[in-house]
């Protein structure tokens, strides 16, 4: 008979959540959708919705919106994990951000619960041009950023959520910190000119100062949380030498080679979301 688990997937709707989770239903495992959509719901602002979506749970996938580097996401990590420990929690996966100091210090947290855990630390997505921040811009032609020359070795959240599966499944990933990156960085010039290239648009890349862009982006009413969240990254991340780093944990876990950029954007484009 086969081994399986009951897991909580917090925030099972979302970029890696709603893969991770479709792949573990796949293979067997019961699975708990952690949002605000679900039943029992999950909600990151209401500590009082955590114990019921815990309850019989024995791992789980944690996510946290927007990013582990927020303000108040360390004190949120920090109860959750109390959580956990109560409701008989075995094992945390916990999705990080690679060169993201903040974001460090809430690992720690789950590092030293003496649950069993692995932390999954990502670079920059590939999907954050199909599926966020950079998808409108795409569609208007024009894309105009900060930091225009540093190089990000984007990962496919496929890649991601692959691993976290097996960090999930697997009792020989306790203890271990992973730093996901897809096999080449790009300028965000050469990523907007892949898109350009396999849509046959003219897209558009403008370098820009980042005071010039976050007061673009107050002007366009962005909500200051997020604007704030931009700014940490296009200065922070962007700006820590770690960032352009390839690593070959994809490969280590794996067994394959991850996710190329160029292939990403082949398959994005044919299903139309840039045009």
């Amino acid at each position: 008979m086969k081994n399986t688990s009951n897991i909580l997937v917090i925030g099972g709707t979302g970029k890696t959540g709603r893969k991770v989770a479709s792949k573990l239903i796949e293979a067997g495992h019961f699975v708990r959708i952690g949002s605000r959509s679900a039943t029992p719901l999950f909600d990151w602002n209401a500590s009082e919705t955590w114990a019921s979506a815990l309850q019989g749970m024995d791992k789980v996938y944690i996510t946290f919106q927007p990013d582990l580097a927020v303000p108040g996401a360390l004190e949120a990590i920090e109860e959750l994990t109390k959580q956990a420990i109560k409701s008989n929690v075995k094992k945390l996966v916990l999705l990080s951000g690679k060169g993201e100091r903040e974001a460090e210090l809430c690992e720690q947290v789950v590092i030293h619960s003496r649950l069993d855990y692995t932390i999954v630390r990502a670079s920059w997505f590939n999907q954050n041009f199909s599926e966020s921040f950079f998808l409108a811009p795409i569609i208007e032609g024009f894309v105009a950023l900060p930091q225009a020359e540093v190089k990000v070795p984007y990962v496919d959240t496929d890649d991601i959520a692959d691993v976290a599966v097996e960090a999930l499944l697997q009792d020989k990933h306790n203890g271990k910190i992973y730093q996901l990156t897809g096999p080449k960085a790009l300028t965000f010039r050469e990523a907007i000119a892949e898109i350009s290239e396999a849509t046959k648009r003219d897209i558009t890349f403008t370098p820009i100062g980042l005071s010039a862009y976050t007061k673009l982006m107050k002007e366009q009413g962005v909500p200051a949380d997020f604007v704030w969240l931009i700014e940490y990254l296009f200065t922070e991340v962007l700006g820590n030498p770690n960032t352009t780093e390839i690593t070959n944990d994809i490969e280590n876990v794996l067994g394959r080679k991850p996710k190329e950029f160029k292939h990403y954007v082949e398959d994005t484009a044919l299903t139309g979301v840039w045009n």
